[in-house]
């Protein structure tokens, strides 16, 4: 839940596994491996940086996983841009803020250009590639993906979803929580009547082949 205020930082999600019981749901991807990810999605306000942290987070608590999700928002982040993280672990977290990125999402120029000090050799850069026409310089492994304009093709002008397209590819690339977690926390959270609308956008994403997509050694 997001609290109300003005150009506030506030931690929405930070609960300790599992949620449900059995074994947690497999996941594959690049970064499927890693015991602990730290996550930044970066954009506009209009963009929903902020809910698709929020809806990453839902999907990583449904990993059996620690999650501490955080994030900037108000009035700067439509008329600028701001961002919304995950720190993801499989032991318990000590520190909720970002110290670098496994992870980089990129919705906008200026989130790609003010955030890609964050990147490692290691991590990996997901950018509109419609929005963020000049890509940072990083030896990050990269993929540029038109997201709004492949969920249109999906389900038309009236029912464009990219924020659940968006999110499907980059769990379909990455791995950073389970298809099947991510299925489950993005249809807990449709408003009704959107149920198949969501459903198409999410199966496409997470159907992209990252090889159609990445971008062959550094940014440029």
């Amino acid at each position: 839940m997001i609290s109300p205020g003005e150009n506030s930082r506030s931690s929405d999600l930070s609960s300790p596994p599992p949620i449900g019981s059995g074994p947690a749901p497999p996941r594959s991807g690049l970064l499927a491996d890693r015991a602990f990810m730290e996550v930044r999605f970066g954009g506009t306000g209009e963009q929903g940086v902020i809910l698709v942290g929020v809806l990453l987070a839902m999907a990583a608590t449904r990993d059996h996983r620690y999650v501490v999700q955080t994030q900037t928002y108000g009035l700067d982040t439509h008329e600028g841009y701001g961002h919304s993280d995950v720190v993801i672990s499989d032991s318990p977290i000590d520190y909720p803020e970002l110290q670098s990125a496994d992870l980089l999402v990129a919705l906008s120029q200026d989130s790609a250009d003010g955030y890609a000090h964050l990147l490692r050799p290691d991590s990996i850069l997901v950018y509109d590639s419609e929005e963020v026409t000049t890509p940072p310089q990083s030896a990050a492994m990269s993929f540029g993906i038109p997201f709004t304009r492949l969920a249109m093709e999906e389900n038309g002008a009236s029912e464009i979803t990219p924020n659940v397209f968006t999110l499907g590819a980059v769990v379909g690339i990455t791995g950073v929580v389970s298809a099947d977690s991510l299925k489950r926390a993005v249809m807990s959270t449709v408003t009704p009547g959107n149920e198949e609308a969501n459903r198409k956008a999410l199966a496409r994403g997470l159907a992209l082949d990252p090889d159609e997509w990445k971008r062959s050694g550094a940014c440029s």
